[in-house]
Formats: C-alpha cells, structure tokens, sequence
C-alpha cells in the first residue's frame, strides 16, 4: 500500500451524525484516506476546513454541528473542501426541539471581591473619569495621567487605577430618540459598573449631552463617591485638569476604603465575547466556554450573550432554550430590527464572517453563529435586553449589540459586566478597564504564538481532552481573576481606549 493509500488517523473531526462535512485538525493532502469515513480527498485541505463526506447537489443543504451552515452552489463530490466558492447562505433551517436542560451539580464556589453601597460586587477598584462628550476627552487623559505621574495614586494602594472613559460622541446629534437614549444608557451604566469605587464626569459646556441633566436624570447629586464638573464652566484646559486633580484627591481617599471580602460566586456577570474567530472556536474554546457558563448558572450567576449578527442563523435554537414566549417575543423583536437595519443602509447580516474568520475556515454567517451560540452553554434563555441595558435577570441573559468586539463588550460592562471571557482562533489583542477580559484560544498553535496575550489554550480539546473539563478549568481561573490575579491583558496595559460606544443616528 502507498502512503497516500494508508488512512490518515484522526485527521478529521465529525460533529454530528447526520453532518455532510467533517472538519480537517490537521491538514490533508491531496489523495489522502480519510480513516472512518470511507472517503479520499480531491484536494489539499488546510486545518479547519470543511470537507464533504458525501456528494451534494448544487442548491442542497450543508450540514455541520445538525444544523444548516448554507447550501451548495454547485455539485459539490465527496472528499472535495466545502468553502467560499461553492457555498452561500440559505433561509433553510432545521427546527430545534425543545429540550429540558439539566445543569451541573456544583458544590458552591466564592471569590474575593468588593461589596458596593448598593449591592453590586467589583472584581477591581477603579476610579473613572467619564467624559460626556469627545471635546472633555483631552481634559480626562490629562487629569489621567497627571495622576499617574505625579504619585497620587501611591498613597492609595486599594486603589486599582485611574481610567479616562473618552468616546468620539456628545454632540452633533440629536437631543433626543434611539441614539441619544443609547449613549446616555451607555455612559451612565459604564459609571455604574461596580468595578468603579469612585467617578469624576467631566463635560465641555455646551453639549448635546449636558452634564446637568445626566446628574438630575441618575440621580448622582451628592453622592460623596461622585463629582462631575466642565471646562466651560471652571475656565478652560489647565484649570478642568487641576479641578479634576482636586476631585480625585477627594474621591481617591473614599475609594481606597473599599477592601475585599469572600462573597458567592453568583455574583459574577460574565460577558462572552468572541472575535479572530476560526473554525475550531465553535468546536473547543466556545463550547469550553458554554460548559463553564453552566457551571456559573448553576451557582446562580450571570452570563450575558451578545453580538446578535453573529447568533444570526442560529436564533432557532435561542428560542427553544426561551423560558418564556416574552422572551422568544423580546429576540425576535431585535432580529427582525437588524434585518431592517441593515437592508436601509444597503447591507446584509451575511457580511460575516471576516477575511480573517475565512481564512480560518469559516464560510457563512450561518456556521459562524452556530459555532458563537456555544458560548451561551445549554441553560435557559432568560431575558432579552437591549445594548447597555441593566441586567437585571440571572442565569443566562442575551444583550442585543453589533457583532463588532470593542462595541459590544462596552454595551457588557455599561450592563454590569465585571468580566469579559473573550475566545479567539486568529488571535485577539483586547482588554477593557474597568473589567479585566481573560482570552481563550480555539488552538493551540494560536496560544503557542501569542501566549502573552491568551490565557488558557482550548486547542487541547481538539486533541481529545475533555470540553467538561476545560470548563472547569476556565471556571476556577475566572475566580482567581475576580480574587485580584490579573490576566493576560491586563499585565500587557490593555483596556484604556477600548471603550467604544454603539453610535445610532445622523451625525449632525
């Protein structure tokens, strides 16, 4: 027998029994037998891609994880790879059924964090400085970094860090409607998120966001942890900046008062994030992922799902996982927003996946949402809410966002996110202040070449580790992060200048 002749072991991965395509973990070369699917290959197939295990007549459902990832464009023969040039999107899909899903049995589990006035738990103890508008953005990385290095934070060694909240917005839009709710939603969350031990709200003067009405409105006067002043109204640049030295050092000595305490893991509100996604994070870090969520569902936390393009092909089974027809109404009330949303700016929701997601082995918008759903683990869909809006369910919880990272991990934190788990195939540069985000690879050769920048390698997965175990891990890592142990991004100085607001409306 020749080389090519000898079946190549464990060279592909099947996902389910009734998939058309199996997924190469290695990559093939032309003529190749592929062990247990009675199949040779046509082509040289690159790790991550499809191959098809059958023929498939042009017009045809594509199936991989049971599920529709897109039809045939041609006939496709056996053993040939399956990707942009003859497959496209389809409306087909299989109906989801409606399972009764049983969480882990998990003996309780606690974290070291900081218990809040009104409640809520931070996992790190910042002081912020939120700029209603991109004209005081200047003013609060000055005020920022006068702090830093002139040694006023050393006297405060409770205190985390000073972190400037600018954004390119404010102004130039409407006073009222969609994209000024969602800015001011947006502003006034990110302040509130219990990672904050103190914030200053710096303003210009003569915004469309008026600092005044953001006061009144949130009911912030008085609040001994909050000061909000603007440049206008103090006498320009340098005075704003020693105007703002003055309110820290007010604010700094309240902040720094805050001290750790053991309190239930329920008080966790991870956001799930995914971006540089290949074809291996809807097969390891994204099911990893789901698995720990289960577990933190089952200690009565909270895991919010997001990026609704990209679950885009995939809502069928958000619904079946519904606790309720509201519920199921409240999704399908955001799909059908995004459908509108991008056919009046001339676009389509299969703008996805990117170059980088195709080069990965990803082809349709369809494969890439039914591999990002995983994240989300099997619990029940308990809310829907839309971008920036406070979660105010546990379990697990969709928030309607852009599929773009930075935006929709801002959209998280604003909703009380005092974490980020963020998976990544191609390799993701990302953290956000004031929520520490902890990355997970899809593969291992990803994690080998930045593992300065990823936390826990997935990839092992594909090698025959077990899922369930890695959500174990992923877990208790996530505990030792909310306890003080700082990520991957966080030792790098990332989270600075990732806040990026959902911008809606004319700019004007």
């Amino acid at each position: 027998m020749s080389t090519i002749d000898q079946p190549v072991k464990a060279a592909v991965i099947r996902l389910h029994p009734r998939d058309n395509v199996v997924i190469a973990s290695q990559r093939i070369a032309q003529g190749e037998n592929i062990a247990g699917e009675n199949l040779r290959t046509r082509e040289t197939i690159a790790f991550g891609h499809k191959i098809a295990t059958a023929a498939i007549r042009k017009g045809a459902p594509v199936l991989k994880y049971g599920q529709v990832i897109g039809a045939a464009t041609q006939d496709i023969a056996a053993g040939s790879l399956v990707h942009l040039h003859n497959l496209a999107v389809t409306d087909a899909r299989l109906e989801a059924d409606r399972a009764v899903y049983r969480l882990p049995n998990v003996a309780p589990r606690s974290f070291m964090g900081y218990r809040r006035s009104n409640g809520g738990v931070g996992v790190r103890n910042y002081v912020g400085i939120v700029t209603s508008v991109n004209c005081s953005a200047t003013v609060a990385r000055h005020i920022a970094e006068a702090a830093e290095k002139s040694g006023l934070l050393a006297g405060y060694p409770h205190v985390d860090g000073v972190v400037p909240i600018t954004h390119t917005s404010g102004c130039g839009m409407a006073g009222s409607g969609e994209g000024f709710d969602i800015l001011r939603r947006t502003l006034w969350g990110t302040a509130a998120n219990p990672n904050f031990g103190a914030v200053l709200l710096v303003g210009l003067g003569c915004e469309v966001v008026q600092t005044g009405r953001f006061v009144k409105d949130f009911g912030l006067a008085g609040r001994p942890e909050f000061r909000a002043f603007t440049i206008q109204d103090v006498g320009g640049t340098k005075r704003a900046i020693a105007q703002g030295l003055e309110h820290l050092r007010e604010v700094l000595p309240i902040a720094n008062e805050a001290r750790r305490s053991e309190v239930p893991a329920s008080e966790l509100i991870l956001g799930l994030q995914c971006g540089g996604s290949d074809a291996w994070s809807g097969i390891t870090s994204n099911p990893a992922l789901g698995a720990a969520v289960d577990r933190l569902v089952a200690l009565g936390g909270t895991a919010l799902l997001s990026e609704t393009p990209e679950i885009y092909g995939a809502e069928h089974l958000l619904y079946a996982r519904a606790r309720s027809e509201e519920v199921v109404g409240k999704l399908r009330a955001r799909i059908a927003w995004w459908e509108a949303y991008t056919a009046r700016h001339g676009a389509e929701m299969n703008n996805n996946p990117s170059p980088g997601n195709q080069a990965g082995g990803l082809t349709t918008i369809l494969e890439k949402s039914l591999g990002a759903v995983a994240k989300g683990g099997t619990s029940v869909l308990n809310d829907v809410i839309e971008y920036a809006e406070p979660a105010r369910s546990r379990g697990l919880v969709f928030m309607d966002s852009p599929g773009f990272d930075p935006c929709s991990a801002t959209g998280q934190v604003a909703s009380g996110a005092n974490m980020i788990v963020f998976t990544t195939g191609r390799g993701s540069a990302f953290g956000f202040k004031p929520s520490p985000s902890i990355k997970l690879s899809s593969n291992t050769e990803i994690y080998r070449r930045m593992t300065d920048d990823i936390d826990i390698d997935c990839g092992t997965i594909s090698a025959g580790s077990s899922v369930d175990e890695k959500g174990q891990e992923i877990l208790d890592y996530v505990l030792e992060i909310a306890s003080g142990r700082r990520t991957k991004s966080e030792e790098l100085g990332y989270g600075g200048a990732e806040f990026v607001p959902w911008l809606l409306g004319a700019t004007m």
